[in-house]
């Protein structure tokens, strides 16, 4: 074995994949549970991949990296699982001459050997890195507790899971249930552990595909088995407390709680049917988020400050814009936070209620039974309350009422789905809210948008390039004490440079004039212009702020405004 061992480090050393000193200082922190080379792929001074390419290369052997394609039932079925394992080979594809197998370790003669002796088979050898020899075996051959293992590696500790199903006591587990149970236990965690927002289980024809949504964007992340989706689906309809796990034919929605080291996760759940069986999202609700401030939405001192007045008014409606998935929501709760005194009374009216916050009233919409907005909204105006929040305003019903409430003397926070601010006006009109209203009551208007925020681990200094100059308008004094930063990528941000996000704004406050405007029915290009006059920097010109800052990419601001023209 120690031979063996010396000859890899001599291959790595040959190639320039590790030095000398590097293998010594290896050696001198060496214990019994690794050798030699594992410490080094630890120690992150090479990665899996290289090694076994380049012990491939000595063995004059085709590498190839089995977890970028999909192998067909019918090619894993020409090794039994048991094999597989034992040997710790995958089969790929048929070749010219025989089986294309993926080894892990092309110098293991013995194995190779072996495994030719007992299939009574031509075998064609191609080398991939023995991390996806093991992951594929999870995959295509693994079972539950065997895919929640390799979840478990990936955490690197264990975390209590304690579920809270109906009552908040653990439902009976049956022991043959067990492994799915950790294993979809395994997923949430893994989903807390990146920060993901959503939880994407879609079945393909020959996987099932899990996916996260991290900072906006969707990652793959490693399939379970096949074989498991209907069990795995039919655990998390238990863990609702109201899904049917007999019912596969029709939409569902359902509720999960669950507490991960103490602190409590709420989960949305969604099934949808499709061809190759129930497709699963779960919105992944953390309620640690509404401590956040307004500086951690992304706020720099002088927009927080006129953001901070505005919330502190006795009355008026204060709306937040922009599409799906932008925040807007989480601002308003950021803003309900930042007020919610004792002195005043808050109410909420949402669809559904996202988050429970203390002290504060929330009034869930249910219009099966008659609970819409607008008679949610009449009853709670006769509890008196200062301050009232509106999940959305999608109607004129609402809408009137909103106006209404804030010229008698309620602060009043809602959304619309504009692209930005000024559009706000004319969205309302377009409903029906006569112009007279919505010049009297709305206070100010705020479009928001999401970017990511470049990772403090990893990012580094960067040059912006012409056309980033262009698109954003940068003059070049504003370089003179700007940070740009670029991604790079590390294992905190899971190798993508960017970790968490934060908001870019566009703030029109209403005056005098604006006021007239609105009477006058100006157009949203005139508004636009006078709030401009006022000083209302666009999403893009905010973002830029942040580039500068060194917070984020010029990419990726590009890419949130590419709808920001002016």
């Amino acid at each position: 074995m120690q031979q063996s061992e010396d000859y890899v480090l001599r291959i790595l050393q040959d190639v320039g994949l590790v030095t000398r000193p590097q293998i010594e200082s290896a050696r001198l922190r060496l214990n019994g549970a690794n050798n030699v080379v594992d410490l080094l792929i630890d120690d992150g001074t090479v990665s899996d991949m290289d090694v076994s390419r380049a012990l491939a290369a000595q063995a004059h052997m085709d590498w190839i990296d089995i977890s970028s394609i999909v192998i067909p039932p019918q090619i894993i079925n020409q090794i039994r699982g048991e094999e597989a394992r034992r040997f710790k080979v995958i089969p790929v594809t048929f070749g010219e001459t025989g089986l294309v197998v993926a080894i892990g370790n092309p110098l293991d003669i013995d194995t190779i050997d072996s495994l030719g002796f007992l299939l009574q088979r031509e075998l064609e050898l191609v080398c991939t890195s023995p991390k996806k020899i093991r992951e594929a075996l999870i995959k295509y051959y693994g079972t539950a507790d065997e895919a929640a293992d390799v979840l478990q590696e990936k955490i690197g500790e264990d975390i209590d899971l304690g579920l809270e199903i109906g009552d908040g006591t653990a439902s009976a587990v049956d022991e043959a249930d067990a492994p799915i149970i950790r294993l979809v236990s395994m997923l949430m965690i893994e989903a807390h552990r990146t920060g993901a927002s959503d939880i994407h289980l879609e079945p393909l024809d020959k996987k099932f595909r899990v996916r996260f949504r991290i900072d906006g964007v969707l990652q793959e992340m490693q399939a379970p088995p096949k074989r498991l989706q209907s069990a795995i689906i039919s655990r998390l309809k238990i863990m609702t407390g109201s899904m049917s796990i007999a019912e596969k034919r029709l939409p569902q929605d359902g509720r999960i709680q669950v507490k991960i080291k103490k602190k409590p996760i709420d989960l949305r759940v969604s099934t949808i049917p499709t061809n190759h069986g129930e497709s699963v999202v779960m919105r992944v609700l953390d309620k640690s988020s509404l401590k956040l401030g307004l500086p951690e939405l992304g706020f720099f001192s002088d927009d927080q400050e006129i953001f901070e007045r505005l919330i502190r008014l006795p009355d008026g409606v204060l709306l937040v814009t922009g599409p799906t998935g932008s925040g807007k929501t989480t601002t308003l709760y950021a803003c309900l936070n930042y007020i919610n005194k004792p002195d005043r009374k808050i109410i909420t009216v949402e669809e559904p209620i996202e988050y429970q916050m203390n002290g504060i009233n929330q009034v869930p919409v249910n219009p099966e039974i008659g609970m819409t907005f607008p008679a949610a909204l009449r009853s709670i105006l006769r509890q008196a309350p200062n301050i009232i929040m509106i999940g959305e305003i999608r109607d004129l019903e609402t809408a009137s009422i909103a106006t209404n409430a804030s010229l008698t003397g309620h602060l009043v926070f809602s959304t619309l789905h504009t692209n930005d601010a000024p559009s706000a006006v004319a969205r309302l009109v377009d409903i029906g809210v006569q112009p007279f209203l919505v010049a009297s009551s709305v206070r100010a208007m705020m479009a928001q948008r999401l970017v990511r925020r470049l990772c403090n681990n990893c990012k580094q200094p960067a040059e912006l390039s012409e056309t980033e100059l262009r698109a954003l308008r940068i003059e070049p004094g504003q370089l003179q004490e700007a940070q740009v930063m670029k991604p790079v990528g590390c294992e905190q941000c899971r190798q993508i440079g960017y970790k968490g996000r934060m908001g870019i704004f566009e703030i029109f406050v209403i005056d005098d004039e604006v006021r007239h405007m609105i009477n006058k029915r100006s157009s949203t290009l005139m508004l636009r212009q006078r709030a401009r006059e006022l000083g209302m920097r666009t999403l893009r010109e905010d973002g830029v702020r942040k580039v500068l800052a060194g917070l984020t990419s010029a990419e990726e601001v590009i890419s949130i405004t590419i709808g920001d023209v002016n």
